[in-house]
């Protein structure tokens, strides 16, 4: 980095609402021990992005730049990668990645399309497969089925041999999304699921938790499995042991930190996301792309649940 080099960046400075998410000149990060420079194309903008600026999850030192993943040019070897980043810092024109959270980006997939399949789609597969232990002929249910997981679970359950996937989503035009992905159904509630899928579905993957949690589980057919990623509800989740026991059910729950953590686990799995990509059978789809100055908006229209698929922030506009 030059010294007293400047880039631009959008900056959080009190905990709130989009309105306080506002671009500005700062200066660039420094890369530290294990840790590379990347000149930024896109971020990507991930619903979790919402609860922390409100300073209900995972809350940062203020000021802060938010952000999990990024995709642009290695500084050093100018090499296209995709990274993700746990304490943030990807709404910005320069981000300081760490080497074990990067993975090159395979020619034939574009840069939108790298950061739009590595956070999402690497939750979806170990959702799925890690945790879910994903059988071919297993009947598969997906919550948030038009979301930036969701849509990826669904081509990754049909592409790994599911016979059946079934998607949640909330409104007629994101049902019509998710079968276009190739889903048998789509419902509007988890309840739904029972009717959709008489006996039930092996495997649910929940992003939402509280009562959709509790409407998935239901719909759970006996020694299937409910996958926990997340939940949008912020409500405790309580499952009861004996209900479990007496329904031969099980509940996973999955923690992207988790996959990090576990280095050959995180490059296996983005090798295999980038193959499926390349054959055709995984595409992340991009709702919109948006500058430094629209992120706050990006925000709005996520947490009134507007968008489907994958919000990109070009770091360039």
């Amino acid at each position: 980095m030059a010294e007293g080099a400047t880039m631009r960046a959008v900056v959080l400075r009190h905990f709130g609402g989009p309105e306080e998410l506002r671009p500005e000149t700062v200066p660039e990060p420094r890369a530290g021990e294990g840790e590379s420079l990347v000149d930024v194309t896109y971020a990507g903008l991930n619903f979790a992005d919402l609860e922390i600026r409100e300073g209900v999850y995972a809350p940062p030192a203020l000021p802060a730049v938010l952000g999990a993943d990024v995709v642009g040019r290695r500084r050093g070897d100018g090499r296209r990668v995709v990274a993700l980043l746990r304490q943030g810092g990807g709404y910005a024109q320069v981000a300081a990645v760490r080497d074990a959270y990067t993975v090159e980006v395979p020619d034939g997939i574009d840069d939108a399309q790298a950061v739009g399949l590595l956070e999402q789609g690497c939750t979806a597969y170990c959702a799925l497969v890690t945790a879910g232990r994903l059988r071919p002929g297993d009947s598969v249910g997906v919550a948030a089925a038009a979301g930036g997981v969701g849509h990826l679970a669904v081509q990754l359950a049909l592409a790994l041999g599911a016979r059946t996937v079934t998607g949640v989503a909330s409104t007629a035009r994101k049902r019509e999304f998710v079968r276009s992905l190739g889903a048998q159904a789509a419902v509007a509630e988890p309840r739904e699921l029972a009717e959709a899928v008489p006996g039930g579905v092996d495997l649910y993957l929940d992003s939402v938790g509280g009562a959709g949690l509790t409407a998935g589980l239901a719909a759970v057919a006996p020694f299937g499995r409910l996958v926990s990623v997340g939940g949008r509800g912020k409500v405790s989740d309580s499952v009861a042991v004996d209900e479990l026991t007496d329904r031969s059910v099980g509940v996973y729950g999955l923690w992207m930190r988790r996959v990090l953590e576990a280095p050959s686990l995180f490059a296996r799995t983005a090798d295999r996301l980038f193959a499926l990509a390349a054959a055709g059978l995984l595409t992340a789809r991009i709702d919109r792309v948006v500058p430094l100055a629209e992120v706050g908006a990006a925000h709005a229209a996520m947490a009134a649940r507007e968008t489907m698929g994958k919000v990109l922030v070009d770091v360039r506009a």
